[in-house]
């Protein structure tokens, strides 16, 4: 069951969904509850992570600042001869 909601929305932002609900043939609210949704789901997942890792530094657990950066060095390196 669904329950209404009222939202303001700057005029730009307004023709925007405008625009996207016709180019997809979905209604504005539809659009909106879509973007609610993935909204929670994106913060809910962020705030669940960070939690995670307080309780890892709580407990003493940090990763090896070297091992860390040679990680992210390796990944960099393997990007740049893709792009190559």
């Amino acid at each position: 069951m669904s329950e209404p909601v009222t939202l303001r929305l700057d005029v730009l932002t307004r023709k925007r969904l405008d625009k996207l609900a016709k180019a997809t043939e979905r209604s504005r609210a539809a659009l909106a509850a879509d973007a609610v949704r993935q909204f929670i789901e994106v913060n809910e997942w962020q705030i669940a992570a960070i939690g995670k890792g307080v309780q890892q530094a709580d407990r003493g657990q940090f990763i090896d600042h070297a091992k860390l950066k040679a990680k992210w060095e390796k990944k960099l390196a393997a990007a740049m001869d893709k792009a190559r």
